[in-house]
């Protein structure tokens, strides 16, 4: 019996046997060998702060005295098909690899490590292979090597065209039940032109009984009867029912003349394709007709439902904007932070002019200070050892340590922020004094800018830009909503046309480096106002942590329970670091009001103006009902003449606001 092979992507040496690697060390035999079968994730550059770097996954074949090798499968995602789409034309040609608790003897063997992950990168290590070893840089110019971490690349190019033997075909049909057995051979039979049922499309031979049938077909089809028949039987055993059959007494002809015996005739199949191409289902066209032809059992045919992908796909807000923040803060290697600030804008702290003969007078300034002390913030989770046995399709290890790490690192960037959200109460809060969010930090250090409740979107952007003279910091983003991004974007002139074509040219005019968005500014309130932006750059804002704080993770296993625990944790600090380093921007108190549409009559072209609360219709631009910005009052307006136009636009009354990204503009036009 021929094997069936499945095709992976591509292969390649994952680590290859006494290649000397540039420093010196030497993998040998045994260091990989236990990796042997197992699964790992497939990566891009070893990444590790997104799901999106995940590409596939890779199955390790350990070759004795030659190394292991990696077989390499791409997932569904467009990332990983654009990534395949460049190892196929050779663009992407070396393989390298991600592992920890390595170890070496004194001739710097490498003896044992475990593989994490195989990632492509963008080029090989020279001369033949390299080990680098995980290294943290701190700002005080010191290095910390963690010598059981290391990413190993070995300087082969992949390979394509390699092939995995899996079970042959008599192995997957061991696995069928017999109703699943019987379906199978009958479908074979019909891709054979078995016509045992029936000699012809035509309704002649209606009436011949199936041991007839088979008689005749022996007659026409001489040897191919003998190969047909030999489907029916399965080692040396016959079948001993078909799906399709009807009890063997009943061989009755229905009234249009189709048999209703054990098989379908070839009018039979006819009127089911032409069924098909109506219901647009073969599936459901056999059910159609499955009680005038006699076809029981017939949900056998039809497969499973199919999973579109292997792991489960994560919903989850936008999260752009956390590997932005957390990167460009400035890293410090303690954990314990103090600022002191001498403030010489008093009077009192101005040099002075000396008059001969007087006393010369000291000058006064203040020094304040305040301290910031670390806080541990962690993600755990735990799976049965049963669980992870029985789950096949991927590496639910892997795929979980991945969540728990950008995870983790968004309510780190959330804390910094806009602190987590939690009650004070809360157990799991992440301390406010240990973590300092920029948006709630004290008006010494986060300047405080309010806009009236009844702002429109030009109007803010000019109050950004009038209170940047406050802020003390270097060129900052603009935090906001994508709600209050479109605001401003879809703001207008008289004549229509947008004030800011583009999000560059939106920034441009806010007068920062760039807008982000940040789904968790939604609902964010400051003192009872709304938090509409957060200013800043970044690198103001320090985040502290001494040896040992570093995001690390931990995995134990409980004997009890059965169960694997997995943790992963950072303790570190984090605030501002000088004065007026930041801006919110906080809208006024004021009341939610929404505006209804007016209404328009085209026949007598009547315009209505509505009655709401806390609103005002206003003429949006010049027209038949009078010059821009005219107010209109209540009730039915002048009629528009034939083929005049009007647009109308509500606005906000004093401590007042309308919706986010809500249209509060019309045109009507009298035909």
């Amino acid at each position: 019996m021929t094997k069936t092979v499945t095709k992976h992507d591509f292969g390649g040496y994952a680590t290859k046997v006494g290649l000397r690697c540039s420093d010196g060390r030497t993998i040998t035999s045994e260091a990989f060998k236990h990796m042997h079968g197992q699964t790992i994730p497939l990566v891009w550059q070893h990444g590790h702060d997104s799901p999106h770097n995940i590409l596939g996954h890779a199955v390790l074949e350990h070759r004795e005295n030659d190394g292991v090798y990696s077989y390499n499968f791409f997932n569904d995602t467009p990332e990983a098909q654009a990534t395949k789409k460049l190892v196929e034309h050779g663009d992407i040609t070396y393989l390298s690899i991600y592992a920890n608790q390595l170890k070496e003897n004194s001739k710097k063997e490498v003896l044992h490590g475990q593989m994490c992950e195989v990632s492509l990168v963008l080029k090989g290590a020279n001369p033949g292979a390299k080990i680098d070893f995980v290294r943290v840089a701190h700002s005080d110019s010191t290095i910390e090597v963690l010598e059981d971490e290391a990413v190993i690349t070995m300087g082969l190019e992949l390979e394509h065209g390699d092939t995995l033997e899996h079970k042959s075909i008599q192995d997957v049909i061991d696995t069928m039940d017999e109703d699943q057995k019987e379906a199978l051979y009958f479908m074979v039979k019909q891709a054979l032109g078995d016509q045992s049922a029936s000699h012809s499309d035509t309704d002649k031979d209606a009436e011949t009984t199936s041991d007839e049938s088979d008689e005749d077909e022996n007659k026409n089809d001489g040897g191919d009867a003998d190969k047909n028949k030999s489907l029916e039987h399965k080692e040396n055993g016959t079948m001993t029912r078909n799906v399709f059959e009807q009890n063997k007494t009943d061989k009755q002809v229905s009234g249009d003349g189709v048999a209703a015996g054990g098989h379908l005739s070839h009018a039979q199949m006819k009127q089911i394709f032409e069924t098909a191409k109506e219901l647009g289902s073969f599936k459901k066209a056999y059910l159609a007709h499955a009680e005038d032809y006699g076809i029981t059992n017939i949900e056998v045919l039809f497969p499973d439902a199919q999973k579109i992908d292997d792991k489960p796909e994560w919903i989850t807000r936008k999260m752009a904007w956390v590997e932005g923040l957390l990167n460009g803060t400035r890293k410090l290697p303690f954990s314990r932070i103090k600022t002191m600030t001498a403030d010489l804008t008093h009077e009192e702290a101005r040099a002075k002019g000396y008059i001969k003969g007087e006393l010369k007078k000291e000058q006064f300034f203040t020094i304040a200070f305040r301290e910031t002390t670390p806080k541990t913030v962690y993600k755990k989770q735990k799976l049965d050892r049963d669980d992870i046995i029985d789950i096949t399709e991927f590496d639910v290890v892997a795929w979980l340590w991945v969540e728990m790490r950008f995870m983790l690192r968004e309510e780190i960037a959330r804390a910094i922020l806009v602190s987590d959200g939690r009650e004070i109460d809360d157990p799991d809060k992440i301390s406010e004094t240990n973590i300092r969010p920029i948006a709630f930090d004290d008006p010494f250090y986060t300047d405080v800018v309010t806009v009236p409740a009844n702002v429109d979107s030009d109007a803010l952007v000019e109050a950004v830009m009038r209170a940047r003279n406050d802020y003390k910091g270097t060129a900052p983003n603009a935090y906001m909503t994508y709600a209050v991004m479109v605001d401003m974007l879809l703001a207008k002139d008289s004549l229509k046309r947008r004030l800011y074509n583009s999000k560059a040219e939106l920034a441009s005019a806010l007068g920062v480096q760039e807008i982000v968005e940040v789904d968790i500014l939604e609902g964010v309130q400051r003192d009872g106002a709304e938090v509409l932006m957060i200013i800043v750059n970044p690198s103001d804002y320090a985040v502290g942590s001494t040896r040992g704080g570093e995001i690390t993770t931990f995995d134990d296993f409980d004997l009890d329970y059965n169960q694997y625990k997995y943790l992963i944790e950072t303790r570190l600090a984090g605030a501002l670091i000088s004065p007026k380093r930041a801006q919110v921007v906080l809208r006024g108190a004021g009341t939610l009001a929404t505006p209804t549409a007016p209404t328009f009559n085209p026949t007598t072209g009547v315009i209505t103006i509505p009655t709401v609360t806390g609103v005002t219709y206003k003429t949006q631009d010049s027209g038949p009902l009078g010059a821009a910005d005219t107010t209109l009052s209540a009730g039915a307006q002048t009629a528009l003449t034939s083929g005049q136009s009007q647009s109308v636009k509500a606005v906000p009354n004093a401590n007042y606001y309308f919706p986010h990204n809500f249209d509060a503009d019309w045109s009507f036009t009298r035909p």
